[in-house]
């Protein structure tokens, strides 16, 4: 499979900037929006009979003119179907600071911490050029926050040493009362950061820390839309993948079997184990929720098609042609041209058919990008 199967227009007014929500202007011209998350459209591919749903039904069982939503995702699952779910919590780990003497203003992007004790941080820094080890980064906030360059590990990689006297707790708190939540570089470069996208690029049921980027597809259930699936019986599994930002890494080769991906850090417990391997039993319907879900049971799933605890990292590269072990239907966003992200959803809903797919949602107007429209896919 080539890079340039997976590319096309995408035109800038379909990359969705917010979640879905109505928005309020007021009379000082500032705006309100009221945020929905579970009311972004939902397109459903069937991948057996290829068929594409893009509208609900009538009594009749024929197209009305009335788009999907995500909210309607129940009506194609059955009681003991089992959803799987990355648990992983994103942290505010963009933060802005300023170089000693020259005071140029430096973004530092927090990646994962390397040593509690020694304060040590794993970053990558814009302008990099500017940045050099022994250099001091300043940040602003209650307390007198300082870092100093270390190491340079990559050509925007930098190795920090916080320079903060307090217990590790209060450390960590505020250092993240610094930073702001780490939105997509396509989303900030298009309009600044505000209060509620922290809220926003969570998860409802976020657990373990430790994510730099959302698990997207995650952020399309509310409380709401869980609270109905747990009525109708469905069942929730969770594993966690610390998602990074390898997802959207640039390919810069052609074929695709010669792409790395980057390790991400992944946990699968018994729990988890047991309440999908007991689904597959009964041959229910098992749905991965997002590409991370997906690439992290297709690293643990066995020769017998059982989920298997593990504990440790991944870097599994999901295109097509791929034949998935685990997982019977998947629910993914869509995704930019030429991503991993686009890759690993044709490899579950097929080629041609999720091509297809993408081509409906740019003629339909459809909404790309982690706060972007949803696609189903089922088999059958």
């Amino acid at each position: 499979m080539k890079l340039s199967q997976f590319k096309f227009k995408l035109p800038e007014e379909l990359v969705a900037l917010y979640p879905p929500h109505r928005a309020f202007k007021n009379e000082d011209g500032t705006v309100d929006r009221i945020y929905n998350r579970d009311q972004c459209r939902l397109m459903v591919l069937h991948r057996k009979s290829e068929k594409i749903e893009l509208f609900k039904k009538d009594a009749d069982g024929n197209d009305t003119e009335e788009y999907l939503t995500f909210r309607d995702i129940v009506n194609y699952f059955d009681e003991g179907d089992t959803f799987i779910f990355n648990d992983t919590k994103v942290f505010p780990a963009r933060l802005y600071g300023t170089k000693e003497k020259t005071d140029a203003k430096i973004e530092v992007f927090l990646l994962r911490e390397l040593n509690e004790e020694l304060r040590l941080w794993d970053v990558l820094v814009e302008p990099a050029r500017k940045i050099r080890i022994g250099n001091k980064l300043f940040f602003d906030g209650d307390g007198p926050m300082v870092a100093e360059v270390i190491d340079n590990t990559t050509s925007r990689g930098r190795t920090l040493r916080f320079l903060y006297d307090c217990d590790h707790d209060e450390f960590k708190h505020e250092l993240y009362s610094l930073g702001e939540a780490p939105l997509p570089r396509y989303i900030v470069e298009r309009r600044a950061t505000e209060p509620d996208d922290m809220e926003n690029f969570q998860t409802i049921f976020a657990k373990n820390e430790g994510a730099v980027t959302a698990p997207s597809t995650g952020l399309h259930f509310s409380k709401q839309l869980m609270k109905i699936m747990e009525i109708k019986g469905f069942n929730f599994a969770y594993l966690t993948v610390h998602c990074s930002l390898g997802c959207f890494d640039q390919i810069e080769v052609e074929d695709l079997s010669k792409h790395k991906m980057n390790s991400e850090q992944m946990v699968i417990n018994a729990d988890c184990c047991n309440i999908v391997n007991e689904a597959k039993a009964r041959n229910s319907k098992i749905c991965a929720v997002g590409v991370s879900v997906a690439r992290a049971t297709e690293t643990s799933v066995g020769t017998d098609g059982l989920l298997k605890e593990y504990e440790g990292w991944t870097n599994k590269f999901l295109f097509p042609p791929y034949d998935f072990g685990l997982a019977n239907s998947m629910i993914a966003n869509f995704y930019h041209p030429e991503s991993t992200m686009m890759m690993a959803t044709a490899a579950f809903g097929g080629y041609d058919l999720t091509i297809e797919a993408y081509k409906l949602a740019l003629k339909h107007k459809y909404q790309f990008g982690c706060f972007g429209d949803a696609i189903l896919m089922l088999d059958d």
